[in-house]
């Protein structure tokens, strides 16, 4: 996430299996990827997704993070929090997932595709290199990665008909999330 994105002219993408995270939502933590159980400060469960609210604990460049599963969209929405120094010129970064709800404990399946948002200003697509490399070294199977695609080129649509502006697409579809920031 923080890492430089893309291929550059001498490098190919690096290949790896989907990444899972999971959201307990009785033991109050996330499990990361790579395994790591990490503490969250506020899960809250609405009718179009759940809320992710935890510190990023010793991480030079990141703080914390809030996040929105959003199931019926295929997309994990985040706020990161930079110490000074270390800010972004986005707003926010969306992921392309796929969500499996249990009210115990969410599952989300990265499906590669990120999307990161500046408000206003428009809307960059990362990993499309990784997402196409994970399907021919059969990592992804095809139907999950047209779908994929659809919810990219849905959200791209959705975010340029309200001025790439998070809020008025999403109250658009019913989706009202809440941010501490925003």
């Amino acid at each position: 996430m923080t890492a430089q994105h893309g291929p550059t002219a001498q490098t190919a993408p690096h290949i790896h299996p989907p990444k899972v995270e999971l959201f307990d939502l009785e033991a109050m933590t996330n499990t990361d990827p790579k395994g790591v159980v990490r503490a969250v400060r506020e899960y809250r469960v609405e009718p179009f997704g759940l809320y992710v609210a935890r510190d990023v604990i010793g991480h030079p460049s990141i703080r914390a993070l809030e996040s929105w599963l959003l199931p019926a969209m295929g997309l994990r929405i985040t706020d990161w929090f930079y110490p000074p120094g270390h800010e972004r010129d986005y707003q926010f970064y969306v992921d392309v997932v796929h969500i499996d709800v249990d009210p115990r404990c969410w599952r989300t399946e990265d499906h590669y595709l990120d999307l990161v948002l500046r408000t206003g200003h428009g809307v960059d697509v990362l990993d499309t290199d990784e997402l196409l490399a994970a399907v021919l070294a059969g990592l992804l199977d095809r139907a999950a990665a047209q779908a994929a695609l659809a919810t990219a080129y849905r959200t791209l649509e959705g975010l340029a008909r309200h001025g790439y502006r998070l809020d008025k697409w999403l109250s658009t579809v019913g989706v009202s999330p809440t941010w501490s920031r925003h």
